[in-house]
Formats: C-alpha cells, structure tokens, sequence
C-alpha cells in the first residue's frame, strides 16, 4: 500500500509492504499529522502554539503534546548552548524544528501499535522505517541529481538537515545568524524525533555540531563541511 498526501508544507509518503494493508491502516497517519499542523503550526493563527506566543493560554493550560514538544526544545537548547533555540529574539515561537521528526514518529508509533510491523514513513525527506531493511539515499548537498551515500536502516530513522531546500533558514540561536561551518548533517537515531531535532541543532551549531551529535546515544552521523570534506562516524550504517 503506497499513499503520499502533502502535509504541513511538505509530500509525506507512506509505504506499507503488508498484503493485508489498505487506505483504512493509513488513515489515523494522515488524520494525526493533519491534526499536528492544525495545532502547532506558528502560520496558523489560530494553533495552539501562536495562541500561546501571544500569551492568551497560561502555561497550566497547555495541551500535554504542546508541553511535551516544549520541554524537548528546551533540552536540546540547554545541550546546544542555546544554537537550538525555538524563541529567537524578534521572531515568534516557532517549534517547528522538533514538531517534524516527533510528530512523524508518533505517527509510525500508530502504525507499529496497529500491528503494522514493515513500512517506510518519508516526511519531505526525514525517514522513520520499520521491518527493513530499507535503503535510504543521503542527497548530495549541491547536486540534486547526486547521492553522497546509501543508508540501510532496519528499524529507526534518518533525517538530513542542510541549504539546498529553503536556503539560509537554520539559524544558529547563540547569534541569530544563519549557521555557518556545514553544508549538510545526516543523523541516523533509533527515533526521528531524536534524528531529526539532532540533525538541526548540529547544523545550528556549525563545525563543532558534527562531534556533538556523534556523541549522542545510539546516534550516528554523516557531514559535509564548507570545506566539502566527508565526516562520519564509524557505526554508520552504509548499504553494502
């Protein structure tokens, strides 16, 4: 079953390899990260989280989601030294660097409870995969028609934080400037909430981002620098 709807700005694709798959196993997915961006998106005005920036809910009266998508942000923001930061002087509350990869997440988790035990889950490029092995290109970062590598994931996930999509629009929290140092980060983690969020603060970070994210548990990681050199870690899990 193969089912590819776009959400929250970006096609996210679904892929079941299970006969007894049908539209009805996809459903509460798409149904979840519709509701996702309904209620977290900064564009909306009438989400939860734009309420919130302009200070009409008191925080005791944040949704459980909305609190646990918050603490999240603040532990990547204290183990960046405040790169990752979702409240940048003169810009709104945006969170939309950790809403991805855990809502993504969440929506495999449905998946996996339903008893759903092999798929591929792509949001705008950020992979969370199940029942592998599944193969997994990293894009080159100034070639769209190039690889830098292949990833075979079994269970887990594998998220890519770089320019070549929407430009300068990682910035580094400890300036306010866009991030300098790297031209992509790959992160492969047992989760795409962890991928994902590790992906951005690093490139958030620059050079240094690289060693930070490869010393995060069960992470590994791929980088190209602005020197165009290739850093990896050693447990990096490149397809044969």
């Amino acid at each position: 079953m193969r089912r590819v709807e776009q959400v929250m700005g970006f096609p996210v694709s679904l892929r079941i390899d299970d006969e007894s798959a049908s539209e009805e196993t996809a459903n509460p997915v798409f149904a979840w990260l519709r509701e996702v961006d309904a209620r977290f998106s900064p564009f909306r005005a009438d989400s939860e989280v734009s309420r919130l920036d302009r200070g009409e809910p008191t925080p005791h009266e944040l949704s459980p989601d909305l609190t646990e998508v918050l603490g999240l942000c603040e532990e990547y923001r204290v183990a960046t030294g405040g790169a990752f930061d979702v409240r940048l002087p003169g810009r709104g509350l945006d969170p939309c660097a950790m809403v991805k990869g855990w809502s993504v997440q969440r929506a495999a988790n449905l998946l996996s409870g339903r008893g759903t035990s092999r798929f591929c889950l792509n949001a705008g490029g950020d992979v969370v995969a199940a029942g592998g092995p599944w193969r997994v290109g990293v894009r080159h970062p100034e070639r769209a028609d190039r690889l830098c590598t292949v990833l075979e994931i079994t269970d887990g996930a594998v998220a890519t934080s770089a320019r070549y999509e929407r430009g300068d629009h990682i910035l580094d929290g400890r300036t306010g400037r866009p991030a300098t140092g790297l031209l992509s980060v790959t992160v492969v983690a047992p989760s795409l909430t962890e991928a994902d969020a590790t992906a951005t603060a690093a490139f958030a970070m620059g050079a240094e981002g690289v060693e930070w994210a490869a010393s995060r548990e069960g992470c590994e990681v791929f980088a190209v620098d602005a020197e165009r050199r290739v850093l990896r870690t050693a447990g990096l899990p490149v397809a044969g």
